[in-house]
């Protein structure tokens, strides 16, 4: 059903998909929640392969992911899930469970606890090795009057890759 990958096999695709959508997933114990992101990066550092994302702190995944210290990322790339993205956009994993309102499935992942999301296409397993909190006097003041105006920062996450893999087709 998967196919392992070398985790840069398929980097144009994850970037040109990720500004549509792509599902950031977490679990704490027996909490579960993905959530959709439009923003990250991947490549290399400390010659380890990572993805960086970014969280705000007003995120139910912000307190999951702090307790987990592992996401995954689930990448549809036939364009599909495109109202599943919208939704998990919008809606809060406090509130909704969004895999059940959504009809999402939780596959297992190979290397960490937090499961991938079944009806995806491309998948990372990441284990965070380093977080960086926003410091909002750093920041380029047209970025943060545009995004930040409400003060809502994000941390980054620099997750590295453990697992990388492809539906099969």
């Amino acid at each position: 059903m998967f196919k392992d990958i070398h985790y840069n096999e398929y980097t144009r695709e994850f970037m040109e998909q990720l500004p549509k959508g792509a599902f950031l997933t977490v679990k704490d114990g027996e909490s579960i929640n993905t959530m959709t992101i439009g923003w990250g990066n991947i490549g290399v550092i400390w010659n380890k392969p990572i993805i960086t994302v970014a969280v705000r702190y007003s995120r139910h995944t912000y307190h999951l992911i702090n307790q987990s210290n592992e996401f995954t990322l689930s990448i549809p790339l036939k364009g599909q899930l495109k109202k599943e993205l919208g939704y998990c956009g919008t809606k809060s994993g406090r509130d909704v469970d969004k895999f059940k309102e959504c009809g999402l499935s939780a596959i297992k992942g190979n290397m960490v606890e937090t499961p991938v999301i079944g009806e995806c296409d491309l998948f990372y397993e990441c284990k965070i090795v380093y977080k960086q909190t926003m410091e909002p006097a750093l920041l380029d003041t047209t970025i943060d009057e545009k995004y930040y105006s409400n003060h809502d920062y994000h941390v980054l996450y620099y997750g590295e890759i453990v697992s990388a893999y492809i539906k099969e087709k």
